[in-house]
């Protein structure tokens, strides 16, 4: 999508502004269906950063994630969100949520081609 989606931006920016991390919400990205709850990027940020942080490969990368090394948030110009961040997100493939704990994920607003309330799970009962 060329031109962000007005609504979709201001969901955005109202989880940005409550610091909740309770709106869930599916996206379509180049064809990709992913579905989660987004999160402000502070708290997504935050939890990158733990992640790293506790992996003795991974933990040199954390501070890029940590509040200290990278800006409160990623805006435009004029000042809306410019990425959506999710957690406990799953990139669905058939009938599979991946990962099926759940991931990390960072989407630019700009690339979403649909979207909907709300996340989708399978039940194979």
């Amino acid at each position: 999508m060329s031109t962000p989606d007005d609504l979709l931006t201001d969901l955005a920016a109202m989880v940005e502004s409550e610091q909740t991390n309770q709106m869930s919400l599916t996206v379509v990205v180049h064809g990709a269906v992913i579905t989660g709850r987004l999160a402000p990027e502070r708290v997504w940020r935050e939890r990158v950063a733990e992640v790293l942080r506790d992996s003795e490969r991974l933990a040199p990368f954390a501070g890029i994630f940590e509040a200290s090394g990278a800006s409160d948030r990623t805006v435009t110009p004029a000042g809306a969100p410019s990425h959506l961040h999710f957690h406990v997100a799953r990139i669905l493939q058939g009938t599979l949520g991946i990962p099926e704990t759940g991931g990390m994920y960072r989407i630019a607003v700009k690339d979403v081609g649909a979207w909907t309330v709300g996340d989708f799970s399978y039940s194979d009962k």
